[in-house]
């Protein structure tokens, strides 16, 4: 006899249509929640109710799935330049946030490296930083080849200062550091004994600004060789 608590398939609630947005709504609620490595198309499809089949219609592959990811939080970039400041300090502060985003998810830092992101927030990202460097005199073959070089800067600073805050003894590993520093003596290592303070010193944000300055004006002041090949295009190194 049939249990009158039962439910039939025409009483249940309708399941939200699949959708690609709807998807990696779901993947971003997962990484933040667990991890990149988390991120699957079986979980996914599991949290959606649904075989993993049916994802592959939105999306071809992992990779794909966590290049969509990225995109995704790239929206949260601050691409709005302030004209009231040097378009150095634009860039700096761009790649700052940029930076951020990815330093609390390592995982997605990790994957920006291998990936070819190629989402609208993250051509957006491309698009505005060209525009500063075309704004602040940088040739653009030299700002061609150049944006790759200060994104690459960026997530890896990420991924190395992400991956550190999840290193149990991380701080352990700095203040042994540190300390090795402090103590190296002239007759053995006599330049570190020397510049030991300035070594250590500057907060991440300051030596991160310095560190793309630096980045910008050596694009400025490095000419582009010639190219071997008219199919060459944005790539990592």
């Amino acid at each position: 006899m049939q249990s009158t608590t039962s439910r039939s398939r025409r009483e249940r609630p309708a399941k939200p249509a699949l959708s690609r947005a709807g998807i990696i709504a779901t993947a971003v609620a997962v990484m933040r929640a667990e991890g990149l490595e988390h991120v699957t198309m079986r979980r996914l499809a599991a949290e959606l109710d649904t075989g993993p089949a049916s994802l592959y219609v939105y999306l071809r592959n992992t990779a794909e799935l966590h290049a969509a990811v990225l995109d995704e939080l790239l929206g949260f970039v601050g691409l709005v330049p302030d004209r009231s400041a040097q378009w150095a300090d634009t860039i700096v502060r761009m790649l700052w946030s940029y930076n951020g985003i990815l330093s609390g998810h390592p995982g997605l830092a990790r994957s920006a490296l291998v990936t070819r992101p190629a989402g609208p927030n993250y051509l957006a990202l491309v698009e505005g930083l060209l525009t500063l460097l075309r704004e602040g005199g940088i040739p653009d073959a030299q700002s061609a080849w150049g944006v790759d070089i200060l994104l690459l800067f960026a997530t890896s600073i990420a991924l190395e200062h992400g991956t550190r805050r999840q290193v149990m003894d991380a701080d352990e590993d700095e203040e042994a550091l540190e300390h090795a520093i402090h103590q190296a003596t002239t007759s053995n290592y006599p330049t570190i004994a020397a510049l030991g303070g300035d070594l250590l010193s500057g907060t991440p944000e300051a030596r991160f600004g310095w560190h793309v300055r630096v980045l910008l004006n050596g694009m400025a002041m490095t000419p582009r060789p010639p190219l071997e090949s008219e199919h060459e295009g944005l790539g990592r190194s």
